[in-house]
């Protein structure tokens, strides 16, 4: 787009009502004005002409830091039509957004908004438009896009930096009620964001069995049914019981002598060691179905029975929200956006998958222990960015 340089009146510029980003780092923008100060302005804002002098299109930050430097002047580029066709509100949102998305952290609701402003603003717009405009992958557009389906409270902890994005992800596609349910239970502070995620993805599953009547109660059950779950549930726990039994044997190995135990395997430690790697091997994939089965437990005692009306929090998501930005604080639950649908059936079937709520997250790293760090469970497979 051509363009020219120059320097302008600080009083000049209008700020851009669409800024996508509405949150800012005090302490940082400080830091920002005090370096202005010291060096200048290394990279100049980009401005459009408007009605009564011009409006910022990016460099928000540089902006906000070169007003605390108290200087009085700034170096702009500025961004000029091409032909008769003007600069529009959705090429400077775009540029806006860009700038923000790659250069600077913006929270991730703040990146879902700006996503949707676009797919409902821009003809023709769908996910993979989208995220090649910025460099993104559908997998991540669709995900921040999910995180519009979450109650405003939850939004709310996500953009604090409280609950992952992946754990958020999985929430997001939960009813209103049950997603209210998970909160309450993650503010009691014992749940890190890989519980969160397995606890989210157990729920939705349940849900899932609850709407298909897959889900048969005990009380339900004829006596032959009775009968044989009886049978499993023994045998499955005979089957750990006996599994534990083998602990004395493998930590009497544990804690060998390496040299006595080449003398005492000679000709086969390697066969040996083969034989316990299967068995390691065989240990963590049902330690992790253990796991599983764990969080479907606490999701079972968590969910809320769907006939039940759970009251709802608007003031609680309303008093969050207007700390954040005063202009959502009006927005309750229900009014806030759907996820985008999926794109035209034209997009490529690998980048249009399905939601990642719908993925068990089989790829989730196993943790070394209960305190592990939370990054380990971000991903789950499939459209997980």
């Amino acid at each position: 787009m051509p363009h020219k340089y120059s320097t302008l009146k600080m009083r000049q510029i209008h700020r851009n009502p669409n800024q996508p980003r509405k949150t800012f780092d005090e302490d940082a923008l400080k830091e920002l004005a005090e370096s202005i100060k010291e060096h200048g302005l290394l990279q100049p804002i980009v401005v459009r002409k408007v009605e009564g002098g011009y409006e910022l299109v990016a460099g928000e930050r540089r902006f906000r830091a070169n007003e605390l430097a108290d200087n009085i002047t700034i170096e702009a580029k500025i961004l000029l039509p091409e032909g008769e066709s003007e600069i529009s509100d959705m090429d400077s949102f775009k540029k806006a957004m860009a700038e923000n998305l790659n250069r600077e952290d913006m929270l991730p609701l703040e990146e879902a908004r700006g996503f949707k402003k676009v797919l409902d603003e821009e003809e023709g717009a769908t996910p993979t438009s989208v995220a090649k405009a910025f460099s993104k992958s559908v997998q991540f557009v669709n995900q921040r896009l999910a995180l519009l389906a979450l109650r405003p409270e939850i939004q709310a902890a996500v953009d604090l930096g409280h609950i992952g994005t992946q754990a958020a992800v999985q929430i997001a596609a939960l009813s209103k009620d049950n997603q209210k349910a998970v909160f309450q239970d993650w503010k009691k502070g014992d749940k890190n964001d890989n519980q969160l995620v397995h606890i989210a993805y157990a729920m939705r599953k349940q849900e899932k069995a609850a709407t298909q009547d897959s889900m048969v109660d005990v009380d339900e059950m004829t006596p032959e049914e009775k009968a044989e779950r009886s049978r499993a549930q023994a045998k499955t726990k005979s089957d750990l019981d006996a599994i534990e039994g083998m602990w004395a044997l493998l930590d009497s190995i544990g804690k060998a002598d390496p040299m006595e135990l080449a003398l005492a395997l000679a000709g086969e430690v390697g066969k040996r060691l083969e034989q316990m790697d299967r068995v390691a091997d065989v240990v963590q994939k049902a330690r992790f179905q253990l796991r599983q089965a764990k969080a479907h437990a606490d999701a079972s005692e968590i969910m809320v029975n769907p006939a039940a009306a759970a009251p709802d929090l608007v003031a609680e998501a309303d008093a969050v929200l207007a700390q954040l930005d005063p202009a959502a604080g009006d927005a309750g639950p229900e009014t806030q956006a759907e996820p985008a649908p999926a794109a035209d059936a034209d997009a490529d079937a690998e980048t249009e998958a399905a939601p990642a709520a719908d993925v068990e997250p089989e790829s989730l790293a196993e943790p070394e222990g209960d305190d592990a760090e939370p990054e380990a469970a971000a991903e789950p497979v499939a459209v997980a960015a």
